[in-house]
């Protein structure tokens, strides 16, 4: 991506429709707002695509635009991004985590003279969105089931991505060569920048996206009969440390766990891809404490609360890594449509792991976990309430781990309390 400066305002001017579109989703989340409906940005963008459905494309031009998509990890790889590329100058950014084309279209209309654009993507929505976008770079973390009811099979997902790269050749693609899923997509742009993060969550790439045949693993490499293979790394991450084009740099974030290492070592890499050096990128990084409600610590008198996201097994697997020692632990786990209503990836998480502590299991689908529980063998309690379950803990700190839909309204209450 070249760091050369994108265009002025005056080159980015508005078709009269556009206008009209933005002004009304600007009114209607203001409405929103003192209704007390909730931030008014979703519905806002909703308003502009259903009066302009070009809106996305004609906010988008002239900037710098850069998509950040994949599994896990979108929004706070995005912040990190975003947090680098304001060192170049001022970031338009979805950082709330609305990632569908109403939140994208929302974060372009709050700031009409950003010449950056830093957007999470929900993967399904990418080929769309970067169709109009015209993107200038494309993050790509990692690739596996979520939300199997709406997303539908990963496979799927990653031949349209694997067309969606075809089709913006322009586009530096800053990919995970690890995740067997997000390569085979990956190799399909024009301008590969390949990240070694270490080997992730395989489960749902045993077999070849291209041929079927099982994909053979040696260390760190991996393969299969057909000739698809793990590209060679520009990036690798050892640990905390970050090898790249320029030498080797030493990570010390604020943000907890190795996965936040992987987040920050694609923000860093894309952030260079725009011309960011990468000890400013690493600053930047580095400074972030808090993302979007995630790892947030609670204080209620000798209590407090830690609230944690996982919506998939994928993202357990690493939460799982983050649990205090013998915490007591609260599973909110909600089934709505944002959440996917299908909840048989609970049978593949190894809740296993939780053995020794004091288990709750709330949410509006307690009982579907309960029954996991059960079958894992694991002692238990029900109560569909997360703040009621917490409090039947008196003292120390509770891990709350929620899904999407629970995991918000928990921040929701945290935040008017």
């Amino acid at each position: 991506m070249s760091p050369s400066r994108p265009a002025t305002r005056a080159a980015r001017r508005l078709p009269a429709r556009t206008r009209l579109a933005v002004a009304a989703g600007r009114a209607a989340a203001t409405l929103s707002r003192r209704c007390g409906l909730g931030g008014g940005g979703i519905i806002g963008g909703r308003v502009s695509l259903l009066l302009d459905p070009h809106v996305l494309g004609h906010l988008a031009a002239g900037r710098r635009v850069v998509l950040v998509t994949g599994t896990n990890g979108k929004t706070t790889t995005a912040l990190m991004l975003a947090k680098a590329l304001r060192t170049l100058g001022p970031v338009a950014a979805n950082s709330d985590g609305a990632n569908l084309p109403d939140g994208v279209a929302a974060a372009l209309a709050a700031r009409p003279d950003a010449p950056y654009a830093v957007l999470e993507v929900d993967e399904t929505y990418l080929p769309s969105v970067a169709r109009q976008t015209h993107p200038a770079a494309i993050v790509l973390l990692n690739l596996s089931r979520d939300q199997l009811d709406r997303v539908g099979e990963v496979r799927s997902t990653e031949r349209d991505l694997r067309a969606a790269f075809t089709e913006n050749p322009g586009a530096a693609v800053i990919a995970n060569a690890d995740d067997v899923l997000v390569a085979s997509a990956a190799l399909a742009a024009a301008r590969p920048v390949w990240i070694s993060p270490g080997p992730g969550w395989r489960g749902d790439a045993l077999s070849c996206p291209r041929c079927g045949n099982a994909v053979l693993h040696d260390g760190d490499h991996w393969s299969c009969p057909c000739g698809l293979r793990r590209p060679p790394p520009h990036w690798v991450l050892a640990g905390s440390e970050l090898h790249g084009p320029d030498g080797r740099m030493a990570l010390d974030l604020r943000l907890p766990g190795a996965v936040n290492l992987v987040n920050a070592a694609f923000a860093i890499a894309a952030a260079h891809e725009a011309g960011v050096p990468v000890p400013h990128a690493a600053r930047a990084v580095e400074s972030i404490e808090a993302v979007a409600g995630r790892y947030r610590l609670i204080r209620d008198g000798a209590r407090s609360v830690r609230l944690l996201l996982a919506k998939n097994p994928a993202g357990w697997r690493e939460t799982l890594r983050l649990l205090g020692t013998h915490r007591p632990v609260v599973i909110a786990v909600n089934g709505r449509e944002a959440d996917g209503r299908d909840l048989s990836w609970l049978w593949d998480v190894e809740f296993e792991r939780l053995r020794g502590r004091p288990i709750v299991a709330s949410g509006e689908r307690a009982a579907d976990l309960a029954v996991r529980l059960r079958y894992a063998d694991l002692p238990h309690r029900v109560e569909p309430d997360p703040v009621r379950a917490v409090a039947g803990f008196a003292a120390g700190t509770v891990e709350v781990v929620a899904n999407y839909t629970a995991f918000r309204e928990l921040n929701a209450r945290a935040d008017h309390d």
